[in-house]
């Protein structure tokens, strides 16, 4: 062995034992004639001492010695001098009597240390380099702790760990696939799974009623800071069981992980529950951060034609949120509110306000529209007190105002520092619609996918009013992020045919893509539903990252593209040649 202990693990009651050490230089500090090197590696750091008097020859060596160079030192345990209580290792330090030089190293193009001062795309090329920081490390050493935890619960649940092809069909509906051409089948193509969503249905059929897999899904996507081109999930399906079955499976699940992993106790209480349409009226989104209040109010019938303001008398929506203690807002403060709701990802036409002073008294930007009873009403309905901000948006298509509103929420919760990273609220959002409509394809299309079973009582409008029926899905939303999500699945044929159907799929095309699912539930498919984690987004969650990107040992970057493997790249002509693939150049 090239050590016999870690660079994290001794402490004071181990002076005077003789080690051998091995890692990476983090730093070199000359002080006359002495030098001390942190080494690192894994587990931690241990300061080595070089001292000239002792042996000259070693502290010439120790000197020459660069960041990042492999070495391994022999020495004595020593109770430091000055010691450093920011490491667990800071009230020792190793007297080397022995140096070996492993391998040395180029200097490396950013500093190794909690904060770098490499930007993200140095720091994705050099990616090896990256995860030597002890910042990314415990990111993927989370990640580790995370996994075993859930394979411990669910196997305790009698969950039977399943891996299924990466090698399947494509099918539509989601995202896009990722394509892989086969050179035994020229002209015939393999997509990479966006889920195992069929195949953990098939295990239901086959009488294994309990699966999990830790899957790695490819989604050819556009990309932001909880989106990657591939991603991993905790994916589950359990048979004869209903929705109650499952948010109570796995709400057992998310409090055992808070408490093994993050060493918070979420207590007995069950988790809130809101439905889909609750959530996007009250906070604009079907993923509500409920960390803080400040929902969304709708004051249409307060505004609209009750004064001279054809903004508002235009409008088929207004709605409101009050942002407590900032009524004494500067125009400075209320104009940079004006200019976020007015970019282009969020797309409003402006900002209205009204400030409550101290003594109760209004001011708002419409002020000569209204009067001053009019805008105290308007006050008073929205449980605004003295101090409060009132800010309004309004529009001709309510839902889009209420998402705007969302971002404004969102904001103001950042600003006002109500988005406490260690703080954890989490809810079930339940009764999604079961179809949204599509401007693009001009047509219903799934809101999750088409396995997903419509709520009983819901079936019959099936027919005439589709559009109508809400389905029998869940998602689980912590702080804001759609951590998980799943549904009671179809599993009659002819349900199946009839949702085909309403999708806009002839009976010929739901055959071609989904006749094997089909037939199976033909050979006594029990009812069964199931959920996916996103396994990125918990350890992000759990992180107090903004990003997935720093828990995945080798993310994408925003274009996906790994900029450390050069990839995607082309490939040789020979390669096109066996899979019969001709590229023909763009003009």
């Amino acid at each position: 062995m090239y050590r016999s202990i870690d660079c994290g693990s001794l402490r004071l009651e181990d002076k005077g034992k003789k080690v051998t050490l091995a890692g990476w230089v983090q730093r070199t500090r000359k002080m006359g004639g002495m030098t001390f090197i942190d080494l690192r590696d894994r587990y931690g750091i241990t300061q080595l001492v070089f001292d000239e008097q002792k042996d000259k020859e070693l502290f010439e060596t120790a000197n020459k010695t660069g960041r990042e160079f492999v070495i391994q030192v022999e020495g004595v345990v020593e109770e430091r001098f000055s010691k450093n209580p920011n490491l667990p290792t800071g009230d020792i330090e190793i007297i080397v009597s022995k140096y070996t030089l492993l391998n040395p190293s180029l200097t490396p193009p950013f500093t190794i240390e909690e904060n770098t001062d490499g930007g993200d795309e140095l720091r994705m090329k050099y990616r090896y380099l990256d995860i030597r920081r002890e910042a990314v490390r415990k990111n993927l050493e989370l990640r580790h702790k995370f996994c075993i935890a859930v394979r411990n619960f669910l196997d305790s649940k009698g969950f039977l760990e399943i891996e299924t092809p990466v090698l399947i069909g494509s099918t539509p509906e989601g995202a896009r696939d990722f394509i892989v051409p086969s050179r035994m089948n020229q002209g015939q193509f393999y997509a990479l799974p966006q889920s195992p969503q069929t195949l953990k249905q098939l295990l239901m059929v086959a009488g294994i009623d309990r699966y999990f897999q830790i899957a790695k899904c490819f989604r050819d996507e556009d990309l932001r800071a909880d989106r990657q081109p591939e991603f991993t999930q905790i994916d589950c399906e359990m048979s004869f069981v209903e929705q109650e079955d499952i948010l109570q499976t796995f709400e057992e699940m998310t409090k055992y992980l808070f408490k093994e992993v993050r060493g918070v106790d979420l207590g007995e209480k069950p988790f809130l529950r809101m439905t889909w349409q609750e959530a996007m009226e009250k906070y604009g989104s079907d993923k509500p951060d409920l960390r803080f209040g400040m929902e969304i109010q709708e004051v249409t019938e307060l505004l609209k034609d009750k004064g001279e303001f054809s903004v508002f008398n235009s409008a088929s929506y207004i709605g409101g949120i009050v942002a407590e203690g900032c009524g004494n807002y500067s125009r400075k403060q209320t104009d940079e509110l004006t200019n976020f709701v007015k970019t282009p990802q969020i797309g409003a036409q402006g900002l209205l306000w009204v400030k409550i002073a101290e003594d109760g008294s209004t001011k708002s930007s419409f002020d000569k529209f209204y009067t001053p009873e009019q805008v105290a009403a308007l006050a008073d309905s929205m449980n605004a007190k003295p101090g409060d901000l009132i800010l309004i948006l309004c529009g001709s298509d309510a839902m889009k105002t209420r998402k705007q509103l969302c971002e404004l929420r969102l904001e103001m919760g950042n600003r006002l520092g109500l988005r406490d990273k260690n703080k954890f609220s989490l809810l079930w959002v339940i009764d999604f619609p079961m179809f949204e409509w599509s401007d693009e394809e001009n047509r219903l299309m799934a809101m999750h996918h088409p396995f997903t079973s419509p709520r009983p009582q819901d079936i019959p409008l099936l027919k005439d009013h589709p559009e109508k029926v809400l389905a029998d899905a869940y998602d689980m939303v912590c702080n804001g992020v759609e951590v998980g999500g799943g549904s009671i699945r179809i599993h009659d044929a002819v349900l199946q045919a009839q949702i085909f159907d309403v999708l806009g799929f002839t009976k010929e095309q739901a055959e071609a893509q989904f006749g094997f699912l089909m037939n199976a539930f033909k050979f006594g498919a029990p009812p069964h539903g199931g959920l996916a984690y996103g396994l990125d987004r918990w350890v992000s969650l759990f992180a107090g990252l903004d990003s997935i990107r720093d828990c995945i040992a080798f993310p994408k970057n925003n274009s996906g593209r790994d900029v450390m493997l050069d990839a995607p790249s082309e490939v040789s002509p020979q390669q096109l040649e066996e899979l019969g693939i001709t590229l023909e150049k763009s003009e």
